[in-house]
């Protein structure tokens, strides 16, 4: 089964989300940078796949890849 990410404003508040899921793009990036795997992930989340972490990667890169600059200050 392909996952992909969709964005439904009845979904979640309209963040993307992994098709079929109420899973957020968010919080996938969440729990990988908090040093979570993708098979933990995938068992607290029996209905999430491979793919749909994967599909998640994607859209966050491509999102950051737009003209946008995001800088980061020192919180000196």
């Amino acid at each position: 089964m392909e996952q992909h990410i969709i964005s439904d404003p009845n979904v979640m508040m309209g963040k993307p989300v992994v098709a079929g899921t109420r899973i957020t793009v968010e919080l996938i990036l969440e729990k990988l940078s908090a040093g979570e795997s993708i098979e933990q992930i995938i068992k607290s989340h029996p209905k999430l796949m491979r793919e749909g972490i994967q599909a998640a990667l994607n859209f966050a890169a491509k999102a950051l890849k737009a003209d946008v600059v995001y800088p980061i200050t020192d919180s000196k």
